[in-house]
């Protein structure tokens, strides 16, 4: 008898952008539900699901879970509702529900910057503005799609259908290496090195004025953000254990510096980690959409302007691991994509 095939191993987030949620217009259907007062007062889930049947409750379970589920406020932004267990009040929701994403990726001729490959792997520089795999609202140009057409069917179903060979995610704007399986094998040693955490990463961040002390391990609980299920958070109880290592290396504008150059590294690898907890020491990265609110220092928010710089300023720029096949130490390391060594060029002469 055929054994059956080994589990495939979680995915491990990585600084992985897995938060966003499409608009309407990215090829989404926005669906209104009224609830009257037959229906309140029950589970939101089971209320929805009776009140839209086309939808299935564990569909719209899953789209409360995203954030993605709101209840219109006359007079007020929609609340996002985030608990579909909760009670239901009487009203009217909108539902945005994703466009469906083809079963299997397509091959698609992008070119890549390899830095290394054999028979069961492949090490890339991921540029700026390329999702890992596809998604709702980025169903194509992703890594995957790209390393599809360059490894061929070798590739395909190498940890699961819709992300074959990934077994690491970096945000979609964060630039920086990453490695691909290219066999079972070496999926699955991968996936084992990264849970064990025994994995080499260093980031690069340049960040609003600089993080105190200088260097310091930053430990806390990592989950989705109470108040906006599209945004990870600091919690007081609950999530998951982050501990991100970080030094600054370079400060720009004087002795009390208007930006810095922050190496990180990582010892969990949580979504978006990194971004969370240089914004809890109040230096987010800059550029961040998501975690920089309030403006940078004038100097620095004219620097941004000046390159057009328009996304979050972190850079995966060391990777090391023991090579799940052969047993060889590899080590890559890449510089500043031109987006940030510009701007930190121009924060060097503030």
């Amino acid at each position: 008898m055929i054994p059956p095939p080994d589990p495939i191993p979680p995915l491990v987030d990585d600084e992985a952008d897995d938060l966003d949620v499409p608009e309407a217009g990215a090829g989404g259907e926005v669906v209104r539900i009224a609830l009257g007062p037959d229906l309140a007062g029950q589970r939101l889930d089971k209320a929805l699901a009776t009140a839209a049947p086309e939808l299935s409750r564990a569909r719209l379970q899953a789209l409360i879970a995203a954030g993605q589920v709101s209840l219109v406020v006359e007079g007020a932004a929609p609340r996002p509702m985030a608990d579909g267990k909760a009670k239901a009040p009487a009203g009217v929701y909108t539902v945005l529900v994703p466009p469906p994403v083809a079963a299997e990726p397509e091959p698609e001729d992008i070119p890549l910057r390899v830095l290394y490959e054999d028979a069961h792997l492949i090490v890339v520089d991921k540029p700026p503005g390329m999702a890992a795999h596809p998604a709702p609202g980025c169903e194509t140009g992703t890594l995957v799609n790209a390393l599809l057409f360059h490894c061929g069917a070798s590739l395909s179903g190498i940890g699961g259908v819709a992300r074959p060979g990934i077994v690491h995610r970096l945000d979609k704007e964060t630039s920086g290496v990453m490695v691909a399986a290219k066999t079972d094998a070496a999926h699955q040693g991968l996936s084992a090195l990264f849970a064990r955490h025994d994995i080499d990463r260093m980031y690069l961040a340049l960040v609003r004025g600089a993080p105190q002390p200088p260097a310091a391990t930053i430990t806390t609980q990592l989950g989705r953000s109470p108040g906006d299920r599209k945004k990870m958070a600091v919690l007081k109880s609950g999530g998951r254990e982050a501990i991100t290592h970080y030094r600054v290396e370079k400060t720009f504008g004087g002795d009390r510096p208007l930006a810095a150059r922050v190496a990180c590294r990582l010892e969990t690898g949580r979504t978006h980690q990194i971004r969370v907890h240089l914004a809890s020491k109040g230096s987010p990265c800059l550029g961040d959409p998501v975690y920089g609110a309030g403006a940078p220092a004038a100097p620095v928010k004219a620097a941004l302007v000046e390159i057009g710089f328009a996304r979050q300023a972190l850079h995966a720029a060391v990777l090391g691991f023991v090579h799940p096949i052969t047993g060889e130490t590899l080590r890559f390391e890449t510089p500043l994509p031109p987006d940030m060594a510009a701007l930190e060029a121009t924060l060097e002469a503030l």
